[in-house]
């Protein structure tokens, strides 16, 4: 049996993909209504529910995540074929350090808070990172009984100079059970480093907002970063589950965060 069956079927057979059925919008859901956490819960690695620093707030009908310690909000029930809208722009605070600001949107999340390391649940990460905006992150955590539970999707790939996978259309099929699929334009020459752009990159520049859209539907996955097709997979693995917003040692705001039904 090939390395793709006995993913599929370990997937099927896992109880925790099993839960209660997710919601499947069929109008606009606004996940942030714009004035406080209500349909949202968090999660900090070293505070867990708690959140004594105030790291999730709400200021003039922005949600603002501070960056100070890791973890994330999330929807309190989990979805499946959905359009979600996000759309972001960064702080002041940074880590400290010299590389990129970083967060994420983890998609079809599943499993307990903090499972994966004490601070991510398993999910699909569509990354945020400066210069990775739309790159795909397989994140594996463990249920509540300490099993690995299993994440997985599948794309058309393309190696560049730099020996990375980037999803090119038609290119050579890859499944990625653990690892990052990056966006189809990363410029293989940047650096990582701290307000610095790759040369194609597509979101807005430091200050602006960026409009991220990633679109569920049955198994597939597409993301489109201010209005451009960058990232796509299938044979997603889950398909359904929480929504998360990342906080992830940079100050970071949402003013956007909404489903609709994908289009037909």
């Amino acid at each position: 049996m090939s390395r793709v069956s006995l993913t599929l079927v370990f997937l099927a057979a896992h109880p925790i993909l099993h839960a209660a059925e997710p919601l499947r919008p069929d109008k606009p859901i606004a996940l942030f209504n714009g004035k406080d956490l209500a349909g949202l819960t968090t999660w900090l690695r070293d505070a867990k529910r708690a959140d004594p620093r105030q790291v999730f707030t709400v200021v003039d009908g922005v949600l603002r995540l501070s960056g100070d310690g890791l973890g994330y909000v999330a929807t309190a029930r989990a979805y499946r074929d959905y359009h979600l809208t996000v759309e972001y722009k960064w702080g002041k605070r940074t880590d400290g350090g010299k590389y990129v600001r970083n967060s994420g949107i983890l998609l079809h999340a599943i499993g307990p808070d903090g499972g994966s390391n004490g601070t991510w649940m398993s999910s699909i990460e569509c990354q945020l990172a400066q210069g990775c905006v739309g790159d795909l992150i397989v994140i594996r955590g463990k249920d509540d009984r300490g099993e690995v539970i299993p994440v997985a999707l599948t794309s058309d790939v393309a190696l560049g100079p730099d020996k990375r996978p980037r999803w090119k259309k038609g290119g050579e099929k890859r499944v990625f059970t653990r690892g990052q699929l990056w966006w189809n334009r990363h410029d293989p020459t940047f650096k990582e480093y701290l307000d610095t752009r790759g040369k194609d990159d597509v979101e807005s520049r430091l200050g602006d907002w960026t409009k991220v859209e990633c679109i569920c539907r049955d198994r597939t996955m597409a993301v489109k970063v201010n209005g451009v097709d960058v990232n796509q997979a299938y044979d997603v693995y889950p398909a359904a589950g929480k929504i998360l917003l990342q906080t992830e040692g940079f100050e970071i705001w949402f003013r956007k965060f909404e489903l609709k039904p994908p289009a037909k």
